[in-house]
């Protein structure tokens, strides 16, 4: 409590020096010398950020006085340098022993050994680093690092007022001016658009940062929290949201987000300190961002975005502002933001909305599982484009081809208008071949099929005319949670998923985590080489209860129907045999127990691993189906790293070693009579799809939007010609096949 009271005592005297009369360098060299002083440091120093990321010592209370304004060091250079460059506190006993000391000899600082640095943060951004230092080996308490973390947060305002430096000076530089730009980016929703930059900038302004009545700021705080979670509430019980989907189960975490307890006292803590209910909301989100953005998890580093949109409704609600984006946006507009939440994205009209561009983010944030259920192309990682981008600005985002056009030039606009036309005139033409089969021309029929993993997927079943879900990727359900989902909650999935597809197959994989796909509660796996190690089906071997609450919940979800279960990953017949061994046990207690069973049951396995091949004919006895997960097996076969960009185009799926070794499952399954799949990308490529239907496969599983093109290419082939250039594939060069393959359909008028 006294520590408290000194703290806001220490913070009400600096508000008044910040307020008092004096230019910005005079108040800036009063607040340094009550630092010093309240905190009994012979030094306290504030370095402020000029232009190019260089930190000048800009006030100083016990270093030389003619180092101000002369001392610069480069961010990542020496101690405040690290604690810039870290945007974390350092707190240092002998700091002159620490490899990144850096010594200034104008300073004196030589007969000065310990030493505490905070970075003055606003919005994210690094303004400059306060420090602290004593002569003698002192070590700072957690204590002492907040309250110069709460000073920092004070002279934040003063740093970005523009009174120090000048905005014009740290503008970014836009020598481009108002050039056509393209930037890179990554996919995070497929699709192609056009329209006008909108700038998302839920920013409130903090007028005050310390507190006259820190009792009447905390009932302000958590009158705040209340609305902001009722509105959460109320946005939950919209009808296009409320229906269900995997978009509701985002924000029903973002819900839980809103809750957090810790996240709650940390800013009633701040507010006990002396801030305001709104610096007190800044200072602890800076800090959280600070801390996040070393997290190499990329699960938790999304769920930044998550709370920085918290943050940034709960200071909408502490200034009384509604959330209702403004009428007056352009009929068609791409947005852009650095990061955004869920909710956020869900503020704007729909009907208007016709793209996403995001600094940040991933496929894994939430904001793009929302995306993909509003069906809005988003770009993420497009570096800098908050920097190049005016708001009004006409914004390409073609997302397909993972770049982002600003003030596109003529031909560019053109040649964006006549794709789109095009697209609307395939999708018409998709559309169209919906309840037609997919039969070639000599009237062989190829079975199409949907991936999917989540349940926003499965209206594309009606959509597209997909005779089943070949690859259910139960896994996804597990990724969006903040805990395991119990049998019950498992079970309640699984039977959504088969009642809404009917009499249509459902091939559901068992978890296919480790790798590169992560469980947020789960302890980080460390593989030198994450394809190749503890993932799929070792996993849930090695931790059968895992395994056993999947399979349960499967049997439970199935009652009456039809189960088709297919486990991932298996490099050796044990493996399978192991997890069978589970199923049955697994059905022989829901037997015992008197619940209904499946009406029938079909296992399977995923071929991905090379070494299975010439376990084919034990292996196809013990199995009612045989699924190729090409993405991983091509990646094994040829030994390289399909998500190493240098890799990506090296080797080639329609290559000679693949199709041969595809051609001889394919007969081996053909002659056991076991009905193959193949749910791979592979699949949703129309000229990789032809290769595979030439070598034998009859049932292929993709993307829903691969569904019309490869049905449309289905329905022009005439299948003997293909057969017949393929029969010779030993004989033919060993490298990619795809030049004679596009040959070949030019030639026959297939549709590619």
């Amino acid at each position: 409590m006294e520590a408290a009271t000194g703290s806001r005592r220490l913070l009400r005297r600096l508000r008044d020096v910040m307020a008092g009369s004096g230019t910005a360098q005079e108040r800036l060299n009063e607040v340094v010398r009550i630092v010093a002083a309240d905190m009994v440091a012979e030094v306290c120093s504030c370095y402020v950020m000029r232009a190019g990321e260089v930190l000048e010592l800009f006030a100083t209370e016990g270093l030389r006085p003619e180092a101000v304004h002369r001392t610069r060091l480069r961010v990542g250079e020496g101690l405040v340098g690290v604690v810039a460059a870290t945007a974390s506190p350092l707190a240092l006993a002998d700091a002159q022993s620490h490899p990144d000391f850096a010594y200034r000899p104008e300073t004196g600082e030589e007969v000065y050994h310990s030493l505490m640095g905070v970075p003055i943060l606003r919005g994210g951004r690094v303004l400059g680093v306060l420090v602290v230092q004593n002569r003698t080996q002192r070590n700072y308490t957690e204590d002492e690092i907040e309250a110069l973390q709460t000073i920092a947060m004070v002279l934040a305002e003063l740093a970005a007022s523009g009174e120090l430096v000048s905005p014009v000076e740290l503008a970014p530089s836009n020598g481009i001016g108002l050039l056509p730009t393209r930037l890179d980016g990554v996919k995070l929703n497929a699709g192609l658009a056009i329209g006008v930059a909108v700038l998302h900038e839920p920013r409130v302004v903090i007028r005050q940062v310390v507190a006259e009545d820190p009792q009447a700021e905390l009932v302000r705080l958590r009158a705040a929290i209340d609305a902001m979670q009722s509105a959460i509430d109320d946005l939950l019980a919209q009808s296009d949201i409320a229906a269900g989907g995997e978009h509701r189960d985002v924000l029903e975490t973002y819900r839980m987000f809103a809750a957090d307890r810790g996240w709650l006292q940390r800013m009633t803590d701040a507010v006990r300190s002396g801030l305001t209910a709104e610096a007190a909301v800044q200072k602890v989100q800076d800090e959280t961002r600070a801390r996040m953005s070393k997290v190499s998890d990329p699960y938790l580093r999304e769920r930044l975005a998550d709370l920085e949109d918290l943050a940034s409704r709960l200071q909408q609600h502490l200034a009384g502002r509604h959330f209702a984006v403004e009428a007056a946006l352009p009929s068609e507009f791409i947005l852009i933001a650095r990061s955004m939440g869920p909710a956020e994205l869900l503020d704007y009209d729909r009907r208007r909305l016709k793209g996403l561009v995001l600094e940040e983010g991933s496929p894994t944030a939430h904001v793009a599982v929302v995306a993909r259920a509003l069906d809005i192309p988003v770009i993420g990682r497009a570096k800098d484009v908050l920097e190049k981008v005016e708001a009004g600005d006409l914004v390409v985002v073609d997302a397909d081809e993972q770049q982002v056009f600003l003030r596109p030039s003529e031909d560019i606009q053109q040649a964006v208008a006549a794709r789109l036309e095009l697209r609307l005139g395939q999708r018409l033409s998709y559309a169209a071949l919906r309840n037609l089969p997919a039969t070639t021309r000599c009237g062989t029929c190829v079975a199409l099929q949907l991936n999917a993993g989540l349940l926003l997927d499965l209206p594309h079943l009606d959509d597209t005319g997909a005779e089943g879900v070949g690859l259910f990727r139960t896994e996804l359900l597990f990724m969006m949670r903040h805990d395991f989902p119990t049998v019950s909650q498992q079970a309640s999935i699984y039977r959504r998923v088969l009642e809404h597809a009917g009499e249509r197959p459902v091939t559901f994989r068992t978890l296919d985590i480790g790798g590169d796909k992560l469980l947020p509660y789960m302890a980080e796996i460390e593989d030198e080489n994450p394809a190749m190690g503890w993932r799929a089906i070792r996993i849930g071997l090695d931790r059968p209860a895992l395994l056993r609450q999947q399979l349960r919940a499967l049997i439970r979800a199935a009652a009456g129907r039809r189960l088709r279960v297919m486990f991932p990953m298996i490099a050796e017949i044990g493996e399978l045999d192991a997890a069978r061994a589970m199923l049955d046990l697994e059905l022989e207690r829901a037997g015992a127990r008197g619940g209904s069973l499946p009406a029938k049951i079909e296992v399977g396995i995923m071929f991905e691993v090379p070494a299975l091949f010439w376990e084919l004919p034990q292996l196809l006895s013990r199995i009612d189906f045989l699924s190729v997960g090409t993405n991983d097996l091509v990646q094994f076969l040829f030994a390289a790293d399909r998500g190493n960009p240098r890799l990506a185009e090296r080797y080639d799926p329609v290559s000679v070693p693949v199709l041969q070794l595809l051609s001889e499952v394919a007969r081996a399954c053909d002659a056991a009579k076991v009905p193959l799949t193949l749910c791979g990308e592979m699949a949703g490529q129309p000229l990789d799809a032809m290769a595979l239907i030439g070598i034998g496969f009859r049932t292929l599983s993709m993307a829903p939007a691969s569904i019309g093109p490869v049905k449309a290419m289905v329905r022009s082939l005439e299948l003997a010609p293909l057969e017949a250039l393929l029969a010779g594939l030993a004989t033919l060069p060993p490298r990619t096949l795809r030049g004679k393959l596009h040959d070949f359909a030019r030639d026959h008028a297939v549709a590619l």
